[in-house]
């Protein structure tokens, strides 16, 4: 039996392991050691391409099979060869269907490989005419609805839009990088032009806009980073020649922030903090829904429910009041997701805060990178 190409095998597994609830990014850092660059680029572009195209992908399906009853080995071997087919320019046709057969029956569905094979050769005629703007754009309905409810119309198309595309990447360096880059409005954040970045350690430039309104220039103090990890923002903190105090809840992702060398804490947030100092300057940079992120974690949009937003609201309200009760006198605090949505940003400031002061998004295809809210919150 001849072989998938590797790049085709590893999309196919970590793209099967997401559909079990696993995260592609992670998987596929873990999954692509052994390939070489070429080939860890193909799987990464297939991973990504299938989930966030995903409606656009079934809905060309279901011109296909009318009535699709598919399992999941079918049903993610098919939705990558129709991404293929229909993206990726350069990929010979004849390679998507014959690995695409090949991956089905290396997954013992042997009785599928006919009907693999019969609907790829297809599936170029298909007619891109999508009937509704959610298959479209390929994002939930409800969320659209909501988008277009808090941003207006133009705005939740670029949103929606942007998902559907490849990141731009951006680094923080207090020294130009090598690789081809243009500067930002974002001190010592550059853009990356073109070149390997797999060595590079980035960083969206909205992560970086969050640290620059801490005011850390003229802090008294060290910043206590309430939700550090993976540390992006602790490290800007400490380049900017400040003490950070870096907490999270969890042991092994704080672990992993040892070779920063500052001060570290095992904390859960929606607790009452252990401190007994006051902090001048702290960044709640709360775990959430991740919306604004949706073109680096595709995944989310298919995963998130309505009801999942109340669930996060509570947890972040505990995690902002807790926060409050260590911020000194004069002191400042800046609280951020990387959501779009109202119930964890200024339902959350609300509800802690009665009225909360100005608040600002970032919003993904009208501003460059993810997508992130802020508040600055001053003490007395």
């Amino acid at each position: 039996m001849p072989s998938p190409a590797p790049a085709r095998s590893v999309a196919f597994d970590v793209l099967l392991r997401v559909e079990s609830g696993g995260y592609a990014s992670d998987l596929l850092r873990t999954s692509s050691e052994e390939l070489d660059s070429r080939d860890a680029g193909l799987a990464s572009q297939i991973v990504f391409g299938v989930l966030r195209r995903q409606a656009q992908l079934d809905w060309v399906l279901a011109q296909l099979l009318p009535k699709p009853k598919l399992d999941d080995v079918v049903r993610t071997a098919l939705r990558m060869g129709v991404f293929q087919l229909l993206h990726l320019d350069r990929v010979p046709a004849h390679a998507v269907v014959s690995d695409a057969v090949e991956l089905v029956k290396r997954a013992r569905k042997k009785s599928a490989a006919g009907l693999v094979n019969a609907v790829l050769r297809k599936a170029p005629k298909v007619r891109l005419d999508f009937p509704q703007e959610w298959i479209r754009l390929s994002t939930p309905e409800w969320l659209l609805k909501r988008w277009r409810e808090q941003f207006g119309a133009d705005k939740s198309e670029c949103i929606a839009d942007a998902s559907l595309r490849e990141p731009e990447t951006f680094v923080h360096a207090l020294a130009a990088p090598a690789l081809p880059h243009e500067g930002t409005e974002v001190a010592n954040c550059y853009r990356i032009l073109s070149g390997n970045t797999a060595k590079l350690r980035t960083q969206d430039i909205g992560s970086q806009w969050i640290v620059t309104l801490l005011e850390l220039g003229s802090a008294k103090g060290p910043l206590l980073d309430l939700c550090a990890a993976p540390g992006g923002k602790t490290r800007i903190g400490l380049e900017a020649g400040i003490g950070v105090v870096a907490c999270d809840r969890h042991y092994q992702r704080l672990h992993e922030l040892s070779p920063l060398g500052c001060p570290l804490a095992q904390v859960d947030a929606t607790r009452p903090l252990p401190f007994r100092r006051a902090f001048d300057r702290i960044l709640v940079d709360v775990p959430c829904s991740g919306t604004g992120t949706l073109a680096r974690n595709p995944e989310i949009k298919w995963r998130l429910k309505p009801e999942n937003l109340g669930e996060l609201h509570s947890a972040q309200v505990r995690i902002l009041r807790n926060a409050l009760e260590c911020l000194a006198p004069g002191g400042l605090l800046v609280y951020s997701t990387c959501s779009l949505e109202r119930e964890e940003n200024e339902a959350v400031l609300k509800e802690v805060l009665g009225t909360p002061p100005a608040c600002t998004y970032r919003l993904p295809g009208v501003q460059p990178g993810d997508g992130f809210f802020a508040c600055v919150i001053r003490s007395n």
